[in-house]
């Protein structure tokens, strides 16, 4: 293995663990309330595990596919099924969570989830079908209902709302860094090591999530949103149309979720083809591997970042969305070029994993920003039904992206990608302004208050000493 990969790793794990070392030392001081402590780490558990039962299955859906000798042509359809299914049946079942509780939302998760593993010894095209189906449940599930619970019960508890950042970012750091990473060698192990065959990662899944399961139902409580029985679920979705179309926060933190995962996901497609464009070998457990350090890398950074009071995430991350634009524009101005050999990058394939890298920082960043903007502004009770709302336009947009791609080039693919990332830019740019007018126009309601009880103060007692005067 070119030494390349090694170092590329190796600074990126320094870099996360100085960083992430610096945050607990932090969050220590800051929140020393042990009932809290307790309650954040039941969730980074619980968190890790259900991210555990989906990294273990990602390197080897398309492998397991490939192995029951589908086609091209019908494992795409298979994928647009799942991205398909979160977009309509995923969206209704992760509102739903709102009304009837975000805990039963968690446990239908895992049985979802669950199920559509066990589809997986099934070498049947319509069971797989219906498997993804409810893959794609799952999916809307998990970056729905986990995020309501915990900010649901963050609130309920009464613990500060500033905390929730280090939550969030310590989430993003475990599930989708180190345990991906343990995940991904964890199912390269039962696969090649242990010979179990490309079934036995989901195997692995299933019996992860339904540990996590079982902690699910032992210790968290139920929380809900609009739990009103006269609240209808058309009627939750068309609070939340009528909250994203009547307030222009909304429409825009919406654009960036969907802008911005959809260039994420095109990413997943793209990156392989980018760096083998003449089919050079690739160690893929290791460029990974390096992908989700970068990842842990920008999980840290945000929660140094969003411990600092001088500096806002409306403010930086702009510069995140800016810099994420940078590094996928890169593929676009640097043509690929053939390696020395078929075993090693090329100068042009070097850049190209460097800002690869560069962008996975943006998107650890990205996931833990995200989430506290949208703790701190979508309203409690329709909370999953707005986020859920955001990912229709997302899963559409990749459900077109899969149909369509290889009728464009690559580098007509990362433009575009680049392009989302610069209205994202130019959204979170407005979307700061916005909460500036805001916060503005709140303290000047406030002075004007504060004078008013001056003058009212002023008069009183004027009027008494005027009487006693008399």
């Amino acid at each position: 293995m070119e030494a390349f990969y090694v170092y590329l790793f190796m600074v990126g794990a320094v870099a996360a663990a100085v960083f992430e070392y610096g945050n607990r030392l932090v969050k220590v001081t800051a929140a020393p309330d042990l009932a809290f402590r307790g309650f954040k780490t039941n969730y980074l558990v619980v968190y890790s595990f259900m991210m555990a039962g989906d990294w273990l299955q990602g390197p080897y859906v398309y492998a397991l596919y490939e192995h029951y000798g589908f086609t091209r042509g019908e494992i795409g359809r298979l994928f647009i099924a799942g991205f398909g299914s979160s977009m309509i049946f995923g969206t209704v079942m992760g509102s739903l969570a709102d009304k009837y509780g975000r805990k039963r939302a968690a446990l239908l998760y895992v049985v979802c989830y669950t199920l559509g593993c066990f589809t997986k010894h099934a070498p049947n095209f319509w069971v797989l079908f219906f498997g993804r189906i409810l893959c794609g449940i799952a999916t809307s599930l998990l970056y729905s209902a986990f995020e309501s619970w915990v900010v649901g019960e963050h609130n309920k508890r009464g613990y500060n709302p500033e905390w929730l950042g280090g939550i969030f970012s310590q989430a993003v750091f475990l599930g989708n860094g180190l345990v991906a990473i343990l995940a991904g060698l964890f199912s390269h192990s039962l696969v090649d090591t242990f010979r179990l065959g490309p079934v036995s990662p989901f195997d692995a899944a299933a019996i992860v999530l339904v540990i996590g399961g079982v902690i699910i139902a032992l210790t968290w409580t139920e929380n809900y949103g609009d739990s009103s029985e006269s609240a209808s679920l058309a009627e939750s979705f068309g609070k939340a149309y009528t909250l994203i179309m009547s307030d222009p926060k909304f429409a825009l933190l919406g654009a960036m979720q969907s802008l911005f995962e959809g260039s994420m996901y095109t990413f997943v497609f793209l990156w392989t083809p980018a760096l083998s464009p003449n089919g050079e070998h690739l160690p893929h457990g290791m460029i990974f591997a390096c992908f989700m350090v970068s990842s842990m890398v920008g999980s840290a950074l945000a929660g140094k970042l969003m411990s600092l009071t001088t500096i806002k995430v409306e403010r930086y991350m702009q510069v995140v969305f800016a810099f994420a634009a940078l590094c996928l524009t890169i593929p676009v101005v640097v043509p690929p070029a053939k390696a020395s050999n078929s075993d090693s990058l090329s100068l042009a394939g070097k850049l190209h994993l460097l800002a690869f890298c560069g962008f996975e920082v943006c998107v650890g960043i990205f996931w833990p920003s995200m989430m506290t903007m949208r703790s701190a502004h979508i309203p409690e009770e329709i909370r999953s039904t707005v986020i859920n709302c955001f990912r229709i336009p997302l899963n559409f947009f990749v459900c077109v992206i899969l149909y369509n791609v290889g009728s464009y080039s690559l580098s007509t693919m990362f433009g575009m990608c680049a392009s989302f990332l610069g209205i994202c830019f130019a959204c979170q740019r407005q979307f700061a302004v916005l909460i500036h007018q805001e916060q503005a126009g709140s303290h000047f309601d406030e002075d004007q208050r504060l004078v008013a009880a001056a003058k009212l103060e002023k008069g009183s007692l004027a009027a008494e000493a005027e009487a006693d005067a008399v």
